[in-house]
């Protein structure tokens, strides 16, 4: 593998910018070649001060890139420093007040009146909380040892490079007397670091047991991504290939049955297990997107980086859940073949799927169910805690995937109230009573604002905590838009049905309500999730200053996409009217929510791609676990921190709310008139004050 694929696929995505820019070296070095004047036609005098020039100006570059690098690893080296030396604090702390616990009450007395007192003892943290930060911590000096060792590599292979086409030894005379006195390479207290992280987990935190130690401090492949297990790859080729082939058998039997009106009830149930696999589907996608863009997903969901899902476990499940699905609805299909009533199929489908979810047993992705089950806790408990970015961004996948809930809600009501158990095709009634498909009791238009609700009450947390009024109160009220359009939607409805005069003016209320929220969720979109149309987006016209994914044709798909779809209301409003068929509102929904699931998806790529430009800003490449108390000024600093996550923030340079906030967090860099020796001066005044 060439250094500059491997430099590309081993950086730390948040310090892209400060690493050697090795590429942009090569290329100086190559257009100097090729615009050099030919020996032939000029004097060997004018050649020579051509090269001298170009030299000249190479050697200030390659200057200005180890000033940059010395600057940055002295940063990152100090935070380091200063974090070790607080969680040694804390783990003291901890395992002083964790053996006075243990003490005969003789002793716990005497040792309280001399060491901590109760107040100090409960403001401590568990063992447990200390486990995962200094495995984080470790992470994060495992990081900045790779930024050392590349970035030495990549200016020792670049001007080997100079000396190799320019025929000299200037390159490796300059690397002697500059790379390998500077201070990001000769100091190596990184390594101590590293060294006594390693001691003081073994020793103090896993027993003396050094295999259970490191295990714990197990680092992830800093490269690209691995390839996923052999066996992995095999299910999901096998899951995928079936649900192909059920899928064609679907459609082909499918085909008589869909002739009817009846079939309607049996697609309402499906239609929510379908929309829940494409989903899981379009996510693995997502998940092997942001790979290959270099988008730290792991790092803005604060997942666990040693053990999470890849996209080839997301194709795995949606594969595997969707030759459930064929297979269930195939069962219903030939219920007369099988002996098996009707009814009973999507209930054994969606029972084994509630089950797969909560299995409390460690099997089936544990973990991750876990998470994915404590996060949707935390959704709809959002008033009472913080609201993290993994806490909004799944309230949001909620109001795309909100015809799963009303399918859910009507597959309830149907078993409850319409269907008839005798009868062995009783998915395919004779008749039907349209009381659960209706808004005529009120429950349905309250599961279809339930998701717009989660987010709106995330909102107002979010303005509880930090008192900025925007962007919190705003994105309220784009959220409250929702319950407009629905109780109009509603109350037209209900009063169509009745044939009351009020009806159209309540339909004119509906067209109005829904203009405005699709043209406040689309703005919000584009300026705000995605921090499109800045004004220092420079050539990169009509999108930010700074692009992730490769080709600008994404991102203005993207815009045009997320147009059409947010006013696809339109045409749903447009058929039902004209077309009195009480089945085209069914085609239509059953068309539109596979779309608005593919909104979402495209949505993603691009909202956390905004996330990660604005961690990168930060330069912040960890979780940040904190395990000492806070003051109620550090408490409010960390909240405008936080606060980052929900929008754009302007990376141009020019002032905006976001700029002007952020600015006063961010520890200021050295400044880069500052000498090397200013530069390493600084380390060795950070080394005495971080292990004293």
């Amino acid at each position: 593998m060439k250094f500059a694929e491997h430099l590309a696929s081993h950086i730390t995505p948040e310090w892209r910018k400060q690493y050697l820019q090795y590429e942009a070296f090569k290329e100086m070095l190559y257009g100097a070649q090729d615009q050099a004047p030919s020996i032939e036609v000029t004097d060997e005098d004018t050649v020579k001060r051509y090269y001298a020039k170009f030299e000249e100006q190479f050697f200030q570059t390659c200057e200005k890139e180890l000033l940059k690098i010395n600057t940055f690893y002295s940063e990152k080296l100090a935070e380091a420093q200063r974090r070790f030396a607080t969680l040694q604090n804390e783990l003291q702390s901890s395992l002083d007040a964790q053996r006075e616990s243990n003490a005969p009450p003789g002793l716990r007395k005497r040792k309280t009146m001399f060491h901590l007192s109760q107040e100090e003892r409960c403001k401590h943290h568990n063992i447990k909380d200390l486990k995962l930060a200094f495995s984080e911590f470790y992470l994060s000096i495992i990081l900045l040892q790779n930024y050392q060792n590349l970035n030495f590599t990549g200016f020792r292979k670049i001007l080997k490079k100079h000396d190799k086409i320019l025929d000299t030894t200037r390159g490796a005379d300059w690397r002697v007397a500059h790379v390998e006195v500077a201070p990001f390479y000769t100091c190596k207290k990184i390594t101590q670091l590293i060294t006594e992280t390693e001691t003081l987990v073994t020793t103090e935190l896993e027993g003396g047991d050094r295999q259970k130690a490191m295990k714990r401090l197990r680092v992830p492949p800093l490269g690209a991504a691995q390839p996923a297990l052999a066996w992995t790859t095999f299910r999901v080729g096998l899951f995928c290939g079936f649900f192909i082939i059920l899928a064609v058998t679907f459609v082909i039997s499918g085909v008589a049955f869909f002739r009817y009106d009846r079939v309607w009830p049996l697609v309402r149930i499906y239609r929510g297990g379908f929309l829940l696999i494409q989903f899981l589907f379009l996510l693995g996608i997502n998940t092997y997107g942001w790979r290959q863009a270099g988008v730290n997903h792991v790092l803005i969901f604060e997942i666990n980086p040693r053990d999470n899902l890849s996209h080839q476990h997301l194709f795995e499940i949606a594969g595997f859940l969707g030759v459930l699905w064929c297979l269930s609805i195939l069962s219903c299909l030939y219920s007369q073949q099988t002996s098996i009533p009707m009814q009973i199929n999507p209930l054994i489908l969606y029972g084994f799927m509630v089950l797969f979810l909560i299995n409390p047993f460690k099997t089936c992705y544990y973990k991750s169910r876990f998470w994915l089950l404590k996060l949707l806790f935390r959704v709809f408990t959002a008033p009472f805690h913080r609201v993290e970015f993994a806490d909004f961004w799944l309230a949001d996948q909620l109001n795309s995937l909100v015809f799963i809930l009303m399918d859910l809600e009507y597959l309830i009501c149907f078993y409850i109230f319409e269907l008839q158990w005798s009868n062995s095709k009783g998915l395919l009634p004779e008749s039907e009573d349209h009381v659960c498909h209706s808004y005529s009791y009120g429950l349905r238009a309250i599961i279809q604002c339930l998701p717009a609700w989660l987010r709106f009450i995330q909102c107002l947390r979010r303005y509880r905590d930090t008192k900025r009024a925007f962007p919190h109160l705003v994105n309220a009220g784009k959220y409250s838009t929702t319950f407009f359009v629905v109780t109009f939607a509603a109350l037209y409805a209900t009063h169509k049905d009745l044939d009351h005069e009020d009806a159209e003016t309540f339909f004119y209320m509906l067209i109005v309500s829904s203009t405005v929220s699709s043209l406040y969720t689309l703005m919000w979109d584009l300026r705000m999730d995605w921090g499109l149309f800045d004004r220092g987006a420079g050539e990169n016209t009509f999108l930010r200053e700074e692009i992730v994914y490769p080709h600008k044709a994404y991102y203005y798909c993207a815009i045009v996409e997320d147009v059409i779809l947010r006013f696809a209301w339109t045409v749903q409003i447009s058929l039902t009217t004209i077309m009195k068929n009480n089945s085209v509102g069914d085609i239509v929904v059953t068309v539109l929510a596979p779309l608005e699931v593919f909104r979402r998806f495209v949505w993603n790529f691009f909202r956390l791609e905004n996330e990660h430009l604005n961690n990168c800003g930060e330069f912040r490449a960890v979780r940040d676990i904190s395990v000492a108390p806070l003051s109620a000024d550090d408490q409010t600093l960390l909240e405008q921190m936080m606060d980052q996550e929900d929008g754009v923030k302007n990376r141009s340079g020019k002032k905006s709310w976001k700029r002007s906030h952020s600015m006063t967090l961010r520890r200021p860099l050295i400044s880069s008139s500052q000498s090397k020796t200013d530069t390493k001066v600084l380390i060795e005044d950070t080394d005495d004050e971080a292990f004293s």
